[in-house]
């Protein structure tokens, strides 16, 4: 969702030919679900992307970690919604559990169903602009795109009570174009989430840890029982959470485990295409 196409129109007909995709200036990947290790492209030429993460008993922070991570890789330029702020009861807390973990990213506390905030979001609706809306199921996407489009575009769906989370209401993607002339690419809520690509986004993501990284003693330090790490002390002086720490290092493990995975399955492959050259190569010899 979201390619750019060169087309010749065919307007007898009411039809138009496809000649060519023209080149992604970014996408918004993810590995598929299941055992497969596949790229799913969720939105391309995506400008800006709103992670939209309500403020109720399913908020978590390590989830917008990975979504920010995804965002950043992604190319476009990540914005987080913190959405639902009606039902808040500990605003303050959430959101400076959102500052840790959003590295600089921009942040905006929003309730789309009592119009709070949301005024503050025009300057990413400028005309032209493709922005995405990512985030799971029941966090407010759908009432926000029709607060934004100013009409009922999508069904909503009420969120289930003993913990806040929402069925599926959009089960595809699909692309508007707001009075505004921006383009808004909405998206179903995901249920899993997993890394395709990021190691430089991790980096970024966690920037205070990899800084603290560099003033450990040893250049080699694994952050666990060596003397002199920094990391370790800066968790014990309570300046980075350890629960965060714990998230760096997982999504760093899944970062290489899919790596690995590519490797194998592009080794497989190419024996694969060498043995069927060889094959045609040599038939009959």
């Amino acid at each position: 969702m979201g390619d750019w196409v060169v087309i010749s129109l065919r307007t007898s007909e009411n039809r138009a030919t496809i000649h060519k995709i023209l080149p992604r200036k970014s996408k918004f990947s993810r590995k598929v679900a299941g055992v497969n290790t596949n790229e799913q492209i969720v939105a391309s030429n995506i400008d800006t992307i709103f992670l939209v993460n309500a403020l109720n008993k399913d908020f978590n922070a390590r989830r917008i970690e990975r979504y920010l991570i995804m965002a950043i890789e992604s190319g476009a330029t990540p914005v987080i919604l913190l959405s639902k702020a009606d039902l808040c009861v500990d605003l303050e807390e959430k959101l400076k559990e959102t500052q840790r973990v959003a590295a600089g990213t921009p942040i905006h506390i929003i309730s789309a169903s009592c119009e709070i905030g949301l005024d503050e979001l025009n300057q990413y609706l400028e005309p032209g602009r493709t922005i995405a809306l990512l985030g799971s199921s029941g966090v407010g996407k759908s009432t926000l795109l029709n607060y934004l489009a100013g009409e009922v575009v999508q069904e909503t769906n009420e969120v289930r009570e003993y913990d806040d989370r929402g069925r599926h209401t959009s089960t595809s993607r699909e692309m508007f174009i707001l009075d505004s002339g921006a383009i808004m690419i909405d998206t179903p809520g995901m249920r899993e989430l997993r890394l395709w690509g990021g190691g430089d986004a991790i980096g970024e993501a966690f920037e205070d840890i990899e800084e603290l990284a560099t003033q450990c003693r040893f250049s080699d330090c694994n952050h666990k029982q060596e003397p002199g790490c920094a990391i370790k002390q800066a968790i014990e002086d309570g300046l980075i959470d350890e629960t965060r720490f714990k998230s760096y290092i997982r999504l760093q493990k899944e970062i290489k485990m899919i790596e690995k995975k590519q490797i194998d399955i592009n080794r497989i492959t190419c024996n694969k295409k060498s043995k069927k050259y060889i094959d045609q190569k040599y038939r009959g010899l």
